[in-house]
């Protein structure tokens, strides 16, 4: 069977993958989910893809799920260690020699979001950004509860202020998971990153940017799917 490898985003630890885990290793799966070093000011990717190939240790067989912040961490674990598959979930895709703080801009995502607003009446800029309205709003609320009384962890900005190290794309199959109803990474232009960065057209769900929380069993079908090889992933 294989080893999946969750990687949570920013501000964030591996309760974020805590409805996800449980499903994977009933069906035989080892699964490694790190916390990384978020809090730390003196860690950057680099240090982060450290925390995950020492979790992994010997295992063999990886699956690498990567959420949000963790596209631009995935990609260095892939350049360390053997790796099978790489899912983006929901993702950034950085570019060689990009900072995370420039992706905001070299993606055009600001007005991405302006757009989106204007459309649909809410804004999710870094300023006031509404946790519940943009993250949480399809999570059940018993979950939702959990999470808040959990308090979120903060988020050093020094892995955002370095360029990303790697020259090109790792050579792993490459799948990504777009989130359609995704309030953070609107979905057209997720579509548009994916297409231009990776080259690939993206599979898409229902749901918000937290599909862990929110749609656990459909993200491990969609997972074993990815698995198993299956071409077609849109119509599961």
């Amino acid at each position: 069977m294989a080893t999946y490898v969750l990687i949570h985003g920013a501000s964030s630890d591996s309760w974020y993958w805590h409805r996800v885990v449980p499903a994977l290793r009933a069906r035989g799966h080892a699964v490694v989910a790190p916390d990384l070093p978020c809090e730390d000011d003196s860690a950057g990717f680099s240090e982060y893809a450290d925390t995950v190939v020492k979790a992994i240790g010997d295992r063999t067989g990886l699956i690498l799920v990567a959420q949000s912040l963790a596209g631009f961490t995935a990609p260095l674990v892939c350049d360390r260690v053997p790796v099978d598959l790489l899912v983006m979930l929901a993702a950034m895709v950085p570019a060689p020699g990009e900072s995370g703080r420039d992706w905001w801009t070299n993606t055009g995502y600001v007005q991405a979001i302006r757009e989106r607003g204007e459309r649909e009446g809410r804004t999710s800029t870094d300023k006031g950004l509404d946790v519940m309205n943009v993250f949480f709003h399809d999570v059940p609320a018993e979950v939702v509860s959990e999470a808040f009384a959990r308090g979120e962890r903060g988020q050093s900005d020094t892995p955002l202020q370095k360029p990303w190290p790697l020259d090109a794309w790792p050579d792993v199959p490459t799948r990504f998971l777009l989130c359609r109803n995704d309030r953070f990474f609107p979905a057209g232009f997720m579509r548009r990153i994916v297409k231009e960065r990776l080259g690939i057209t993206p599979d898409e769900m229902d749901s918000g940017h937290l599909p862990a929380l929110s749609r656990p069993n459909e993200l491990v079908e969609r997972l074993e799917a990815y698995r198993r090889g299956a071409r077609d992933v849109q119509r599961i």
